[in-house]
């Protein structure tokens, strides 16, 4: 496993958020390690699981300086890294705040946050929400 030490600092105007578990930086793409969050078109009965992962990424970069340490490459060819809006976690805000999950396949780094949200029933989790690497498998099922 190779690891990068690239580190980027943007500026707001080159930052766009694909969805709630990846940003653009510059033209390139990142995959935040540690968590997956809600699919795009993913909800929850009446609650847009993906579509409010997305904002509240979103709002957690606006206005911010973004620095990602890149860590590795997943199978799609994207940069997994641990990115930072102003020095905040965004991986570990998104899992505390409800609106991704710890993904534990890859990184145990954010399972204690992720118990927190839970037992506070924030976000999916107080939606009983499908897991979003469950939700990819029935979808590939149809």
């Amino acid at each position: 496993l190779r690891r990068f030490s690239v580190q980027l600092a943007l500026p707001a105007a080159a930052q766009t958020v694909t969805d709630g578990d990846t940003i653009k930086l510059n033209g390139t793409t990142y995959r935040l390690h540690g968590i997956d969050a809600a699919e795009s078109r993913q909800w929850c009965g009446d609650y847009p699981a993906g579509a409010i992962a997305t904002g509240v990424l979103a709002s957690l970069i606006e206005g911010h300086e973004v620095v990602c340490e890149p860590k590795t490459r997943d199978r799609y060819g994207r940069l997994v890294a641990v990115c930072r809006a102003d020095g905040q976690d965004l991986g570990k805000a998104m899992v505390r705040l409800g609106a991704a999950l710890a993904f534990t396949r890859y990184s145990a780094m954010y399972m204690a946050d992720e118990a927190a949200a839970r037992a506070e029933g924030l976000g999916v989790h107080r939606r009983g929400c499908q897991a979003p690497w469950q939700y990819r498998a029935a979808q590939r099922r149809k």
